[in-house]
């Protein structure tokens, strides 16, 4: 269903992709100064003012209507953050990654059409050990 972006690009997992380069690096930036154990509130309160600082573009907490059957329902799901309008990054700050959080990151994924995402775990002592990246 689908890949990595190494995977599918024929890339080690080191090869930085431009399209979420710049997010990862804001990212640890913010893990760096608050380390892990807050909420996911904070880390995404955070990561939007360093996004906001290195002037990538972004819109956090995107409406996401979910279709069924040819009708748009608005039921208040939201996307963590929308970057440069191509990237979804879901946040969280959880003991470990279940496959119900992958989920949470491909679901929107699938139903905004975005073919890039980014699940950020900011609980870990290293953030680059947190960070899932996925094309579809």
């Amino acid at each position: 269903m689908f890949t990595t972006e190494a995977q599918r690009h024929g890339q080690n997992e080191n090869s930085q992709d431009p399209r979420t380069s710049p997010i990862i690096g804001a990212a640890i930036e913010v893990h760096r100064h608050l380390g892990p154990g807050l909420l996911e509130s904070a880390y995404e309160e955070c990561l939007c003012h360093e996004l906001h600082l290195r002037g990538i573009d972004f819109r956090h907490q995107v409406d996401l209507p979910v279709e069924y059957k040819g009708l748009k329902l608005d039921c208040s799901y939201r996307l963590d953050l929308m970057v440069d309008e191509e990237v979804v990054v879901e946040l969280k700050c959880v003991e470990r990654v279940l496959p119900v959080h992958e989920a949470q990151l491909l679901t929107p994924m699938l139903l905004s059409g975005k073919r890039v995402g980014l699940l950020i775990n900011f609980d870990v002592p290293l953030l680059t050990k947190g960070i899932t990246r996925r094309v579809l």
